[in-house]
């Protein structure tokens, strides 16, 4: 396939609703970042978008793509942590036929791909010292070599990189070079974790379960009680850990109003032991109050709670195993236990596998 072929493949791959007013965020943070980069879009400087994993550093990238003159050229995007450190220079950078063994025929990077366009290198923290040095390179001089090939290409691409690790920790370490860290800093995105931006919260609840309860063909919503627990949790996976919660919510959950309990399903077990059994315990100590004498409600108060609980994490085991298709340890790993305290639970409540 011609380059002009695979340019074309990337720019339809380029997905048009990625601008800024249809990424959800009306909190002062976002409202900010989105007005800085509106500003800042036009222009070829480089972007470094920082934040947490799962706040949307992709999105970013593609609205500035969007909204930036190269918006008809290819948006191309590469995760440096995720391609083995031999394998990412010829990514980046492509390879000659029989520049390496598997080399069997020459193949453009992906900065010869964007050429015209936009690249998005995400986990840039986690790039080699070697890369390093090549990466610095085509930032000052916009040309490169294929690895195994001594011509020089040029190439026009606008640069935006994202990472959620500490650069300027890394460059004090001598981890990450200094000077490259200043080519990608020109202009810094500090993305704001998911919990820091509570007036978003219902909004993405929404909006994603919307989406699923579309794409399921089913109708359910959210009981006061259930949202005010929703927007509590802490949600550390960002917007990744919500997306996936509410599809994990409308393929699980019955039709119609979804209470509390049912987040048992849906929640770490870490945050069901410490939040959810709390407010159950203390709804249970009213009920309690209002209809035992005081004599017997302590003794029954903590029978109910601890066979409630019992109960609780015996469901969330078998969840987290339909979920994982049986792997105990993928299982553990999701509810925050160890491989050993997994089984001993599985045997503990008679658990089939």
């Amino acid at each position: 396939e011609t380059l002009q072929e695979l340019k074309s493949y990337y720019k339809d791959e380029m997905l048009s609703e990625y601008k800024f007013e249809n990424i959800i965020g009306k909190s002062s943070a976002m409202q900010q970042i989105f007005s800085m980069l509106e500003t800042v879009a036009p222009s070829n400087a480089t972007i470094l978008v920082r934040g947490e994993t799962g706040t949307g550093q992709e999105l970013i990238a593609a609205a500035v793509h969007n909204i930036s003159p190269r918006n008809n050229g290819p948006f191309i995007k590469l995760n440096c942590a995720a391609i083995s450190e031999t394998l990412l220079e010829s990514e980046l950078f492509g390879h000659e036929k029989g520049a390496f063994t598997d080399a069997k025929e020459m193949r453009k990077g992906r900065f010869e791909l964007a050429d015209g366009g936009t690249l998005f290198l995400d986990e840039i923290g986690d790039i080699t010292p070697a890369l390093q040095v090549k990466l610095l390179r085509i930032l000052q001089e916009q040309e490169f070599e294929r690895v195994g090939g001594s011509k020089t290409i040029k190439t026009n691409v606008r640069l935006v990189a994202a990472t959620n690790r500490n650069l300027e920790a890394m460059v004090k370490k001598g981890e990450f070079r200094e000077d490259l860290f200043y080519r990608l800093n020109v202009i810094p995105v500090n993305l704001p974790p998911l919990r820091e931006r509570y007036e978003d919260i219902q909004l993405l609840i929404k909006h994603y379960l919307k989406k699923y309860m579309r794409e399921h063909h089913k109708n359910m919503h959210f009981s006061k009680a259930t949202m005010e627990t929703l927007l509590e949790y802490p949600w550390p996976g960002n917007i990744r850990e919500l997306q996936n919660t509410m599809e994990r919510t409308v393929l699980i959950c019955p039709e119609g109003e979804l209470q509390p309990e049912m987040l048992n399903h849906i929640l770490p077990f870490n945050y069901q032991k410490m939040h959810i059994t709390q407010e159950k315990t203390q709804v249970t100590q009213s009920e309690i109050q209002e209809n035992s004498t005081p004599a017997t409600s302590g003794n029954l108060s903590a029978s109910l709670t601890k066979g409630s609980l019992q109960e609780m994490e015996k469901e969330a085991i078998i969840n987290a195993l339909v979920q994982n298709r049986g792997i105990q340890t993928k299982a553990a790993r999701q509810l925050g236990m160890t491989a050993r305290q997994i089984g001993y639970k599985i045997k503990k409540y008679d658990i089939e596998i």
